[in-house]
């Protein structure tokens, strides 16, 4: 008994997306608000995401940020996970490796979205803007504390592109 409660309070409930999400609402342009920090955005700001619906079967996804002073970039793919309403999806970047993009949160009008992985390992703030209002950031934040993450890890990311 002793075993199977422990085994239960490490265990983290199962993570739940979003319903559906239109692939044709989520196109376009995606700033980063804040993340968990991870090695492939080290030292980057001005962090943006492109998605691109290409009608043979994924979507192209176009990562952009400053570092260093230099704009880079990487395109990758992302495939739909079937029967997960859009909701679910397997980023490429580097063939053979797929990462798990799971859709948490979405604003009905699709201006924010709250991204994760299922192993609460990767998580995003995204909004159609550079700024998200404050309040509207503490909800997100919330969700995701509600989700299980730990949103004390959560990094803003600078957006101001003038320097």
């Amino acid at each position: 008994m002793f075993v199977f409660m422990t085994l239960t309070l490490f265990c983290k409930e199962r993570l739940t997306t979003v319903e559906r999400v239109n692939l044709n609402f989520y196109a376009g342009t995606w700033y980063e608000i804040a993340l968990f920090p991870n090695r492939f955005e080290k030292g980057c700001s001005c962090t943006s995401a492109e998605y691109s619906l290409t009608g043979k079967g994924y979507v192209t996804v176009t990562n952009r940020c400053m570092r260093g002073g230099e704009q880079t970039s990487i395109t990758g793919k992302a495939f739909v996970v079937k029967n997960s309403g859009n909701a679910k999806l397997k980023v490429q970047f580097f063939w053979p490796f797929r990462g798990d993009y799971w859709i948490l949160g979405l604003a009905n009008d699709y201006s924010w979205a709250l991204v994760g992985s299922p192993n609460r390992k990767y998580l995003w703030i995204l909004a159609r803007e550079r700024v998200l209002d404050e309040k509207i950031y503490d909800s997100i934040v919330q969700l995701a504390r509600e989700k299980g993450f730990d949103t004390s890890k959560l990094v803003r990311t600078m957006q101001d592109c003038t320097h």
